[in-house]
C-alpha cells in the first residue's frame, strides 16, 4: 500500500542526508520518518471513519444502551462499545462511577473498562500501518474477547461488595444526549481529527523514535534469542515488564513493530503493548479510589493472564498473519 512512500523516504534518506539504507543509522532515519507519516495519514482517516461511527455513542447513550442488556450480551456489548469510546486511565475513575451508579453490572463494567484501552481506531489504524489488515483484524477481535472474559469472571466472583460504598450512593445528574444532523456529525468528525492528533503526537512521535533506535541498533541475535516466539518466558515477562510503564497504544504500536522486525515474537510484542495499555500502574492507582484491593488483584490476575493466553497464540500463529 505504501511502497511509493517506502521508495521516497529511501531516496531522502540517501539523497538529503547522505546516508546509507545499509547502515544502522541510514535504517533508523527511514524508519522514522516512513513511520511517521505513514502512521499519521492511516491514523487520520482512520479517526474520521470511527469518530463519525462514534457520534452516534456519547458517554450518556453509551450508560443507557448498556442498562438494557444483561448476561453475556451485555459483556458483548460493552467490549463492542469499548472500541468505539475510547478512554484512558485518567477517565478511568469517572466512567467506572458513571457506569455503576447507573446500574450496570459490575462484569459489564469490566468488559468495557478492559476493551477500551486496549481497542481503539487508533490503535487499530497504526496495527493496520505496521502489520496489515489481518493482524489488525485479529487483534481487534482478540482484545474484544478478553474483555469480554474477564468481565464474565468477574460477574461469576460477586464482588459487588468490593467496590466503595460511596460509588453506589452516589447520583449523578441523568444528563440527556443531543441528536446531531449529518453536517454536525461531520464537523465532530473533523473537530475529533484535530483533537486526537494534538493530545497524541507526542506519544506517537516517542514510540516511533524509541522504535527507530531498536530497529537501527538493537542486537537481533540478543532480542530473537531471548524475547523470540522459541523462548517459554518472553510473554509472561513482557507482560510483567509493562505493567508498571504508562503509555498508550500509540505509543506502544511502533515499538512492537521494531521488535518484531528484530526477531522478537509477535505476541511477547503485543503482549507487552496490551500490558501497558490495559493494566498500567497509574490505571490501577486511580481505580483504587473506587474499588477495594481485593478487586484490583482479581481484574490484573484475570486481565493478565488473558493477555499471556493471546500472547502465545499470537506466537503460535503470529506469522501466517503478517
Amino acid at each position: 500500500m505504501f511502497t511509493w512512500l517506502d521508495n521516497l523516504i529511501r531516496l531522502f534518506v540517501e539523497k538529503v542526508f547522505g546516508v546509507s539504507m545499509e547502515t544502522h543509522l541510514g535504517g533508523s532515519i527511514h524508519f522514522f520518518f516512513y513511520d511517521t507519516i505513514k502512521i499519521i495519514i492511516l491514523l487520520s482517516t482512520m479517526i474520521f471513519i470511527i469518530s463519525y461511527i462514534r457520534s452516534y455513542f456519547p458517554p450518556e447513550r453509551t450508560k443507557k444502551i448498556l442498562t438494557r442488556f444483561s448476561g453475556i450480551k451485555g459483556n458483548v456489548m460493552a467490549s463492542l462499545l469499548g472500541i468505539v469510546t475510547p478512554f484512558c486511565s485518567c477517565s478511568s475513575v469517572p466512567i467506572f462511577i458513571g457506569f455503576v451508579e447507573s446500574g450496570v453490572p459490575l462484569g459489564v463494567t469490566f468488559s468495557f473498562l478492559i476493551t477500551s484501552p486496549i481497542v481503539n481506531e487508533a490503535a487499530f489504524a497504526i496495527l493496520l500501518a505496521s502489520f496489515g489488515w489481518k493482524l489488525a483484524v485479529v487483534y481487534v477481535i482478540t482484545g474484544v474477547i478478553i474483555g469480554i472474559v474477564g468481565g464474565l469472571i468477574i460477574d461469576k466472583l460477586k464482588m459487588e461488595d468490593q467496590v466503595e460504598q460511596y460509588v453506589y450512593d452516589m447520583q449523578m445528574a441523568d444528563t440527556t444526549y443531543i441528536k446531531l444532523n449529518a453536517k454536525e456529525r461531520l464537523e465532530f468528525a473533523f473537530t475529533n481529527v484535530k483533537d486526537i492528533i494534538k493530545r497524541i503526537w507526542i506519544f506517537l512521535i516517542i514510540g516511533i523514535a524509541l522504535g527507530a533506535v531498536i530497529h537501527g541498533w538493537a542486537p537481533e541475535e540478543f532480542l530473537a534469542k531471548y524475547a523470540g516466539p522459541d523462548n517459554p518466558l518472553s510473554v509472561i515477562v513482557a507482560v510483567i515488564v509493562g505493567i508498571p510503564l504508562y503509555s498508550n497504544a500509540l505509543g506502544t504500536i511502533p515499538i512492537a513493530e521494531a521488535l518484531i522486525l528484530k526477531g522478537v515474537g509477535i505476541g511477547t510484542a503485543l503482549a507487552l503493548m496490551m500490558a501497558v495499555t490495559a493494566l498500567s500502574l497509574p490505571e490501577l492507582i486511580l481505580l483504587k479510589k473506587v474499588i477495594k484491593i481485593k478487586l484490583i488483584k482479581a481484574f490484573v490476575i484475570i486481565t493478565g493472564v488473558a493477555i499471556i493466553l493471546t500472547g502465545y497464540l499470537f506466537n503460535a500463529i503470529g506469522n501466517s498473519l503478517l
